[in-house]
């Protein structure tokens, strides 16, 4: 699986880490690696092998958002040309979001522009204390409209009202009081807070850490209607009624390991 350009991929006692690889250019994403990207994260959803995927960069910067040599080829650009251009980046942030395995951001450094959307769309993250954030984008011109459904998500509307105008730089302290990110730890402290995190996720059931993915997405923000306490009814019978359900809660009275810890 590492015969990408862009990309490493690792996969190890059921943790898959995909480590940015461009490191010389502080991590700015091209068609090449939106493409590369995407297909890792379909490829990984769908193993069984794999119960959690980590997404880290190589060198100083986590992501700095889009190569600028990309940007120079796509000012010559038609309208079309532009629209099936941001489809593609937009395909790629909507995969790693509903990969139905969850995933970390492990942030050993700066992140800007359309590498908060990175970050966002993943369900955790963790980030060193000296990295610092910033939705830079209206300093050229521009809007972070395709990262933004995620990025508002992660940031909350209030503060994004604030950054995403101002274009300022924030610190891990300032994203960790906005709930941008989950944890801020020392730059020696990392790698072990995030395989921490990875150790709890890979003893859980994977159907369950599954069902629980798509319903934070189903819920979060939907109006509390009958027709959503209906589905929540019912996503509870099929989990009870489903082999992990049944395992799980036997395994827990019986007081041994469930099967997916065998």
């Amino acid at each position: 699986m590492n015969n990408y350009k862009s990309l490493l991929v690792n996969v190890e006692q059921h943790v898959a880490t995909v480590t940015l690889n461009r490191p010389e250019i502080r991590n700015a994403f091209n068609d090449e690696m939106i493409t590369e990207l995407t297909e890792v994260f379909t490829t990984l959803g769908t193993d069984d092998n794999v119960r959690v995927i980590v997404l880290a960069a190589a060198g100083k910067a986590f992501c700095a958002g889009a190569d600028l040599n990309w940007m120079r080829a796509m000012a010559d650009y038609s309208y079309e040309e532009n629209l099936a251009d941001a489809d593609k980046l937009a395909q790629m942030l909507k995969t790693i979001y509903e990969c139905p395995k969850p995933t970390i951001a492990a942030i050993q450094g700066d992140v800007y522009a359309g590498g908060m959307g990175l970050v966002a769309v993943c369900d955790v993250a963790i980030a060193v204390r000296i990295a610092n954030f910033c939705l830079s984008e209206v300093r050229l011109g521009l809007a972070p409209a395709t990262i933004s459904p995620y990025v508002i998500r992660a940031l909350g509307a209030r503060a994004s009202q604030r950054y995403f105008l101002s274009a300022e730089v924030f610190d891990a302290k300032k994203a960790r009081q906005l709930g941008f990110i989950h944890e801020r730890v020392s730059e020696e402290s990392l790698n072990d807070a995030v395989a921490a995190f990875c150790d709890k996720v890979v003893k859980n059931s994977p159907d369950a850490v599954k069902t629980c993915k798509r319903l934070l997405h189903e819920v979060a923000g939907a109006p509390i209607t009958d027709e959503l306490i209906a589905d929540t009814v019912k996503g509870i019978a099929d989990i009870r009624s489903s082999e992990q359900g049944k395992e799980g809660v036997q395994a827990f009275l019986q007081k041994r390991k469930p099967s997916w810890l065998i």
